[in-house]
């Protein structure tokens, strides 16, 4: 049986999972790229949006990244969840 790593690069989709305050519904996820969409609402504190998706490049994901700094939101965390793996030779 082979070990698989995960490998984070410049050049490979990778999901991520990008969290932001405030409210964003499943309406804007054709302008995110086509991420998923989930809304956290605590009763003690305001709600966050996550967005979890495939990013193609490193490239995409700046883009995504500036796009959501236009709309003002601050970033909570952007996290890679799942990177590109490549199997681990003997």
């Amino acid at each position: 049986m082979k070990a698989v790593k995960q490998k984070l690069t410049l050049d490979q989709p990778a999901t991520y999972q990008i969290k932001v305050p405030g409210h964003l519904d499943e309406s804007w996820s054709d302008w995110a790229g086509g991420m998923t969409i989930t809304l956290e609402s605590g009763d003690d504190g305001p709600p966050v949006t996550t967005l979890t998706g495939v990013v193609a490049d490193q490239a995409a994901l700046q883009g995504l990244l500036r796009r959501l700094y236009s709309l003002g939101l601050p970033l909570i965390s952007v996290n890679c969840v799942e990177c590109g793996k490549t199997d681990d030779e003997p």
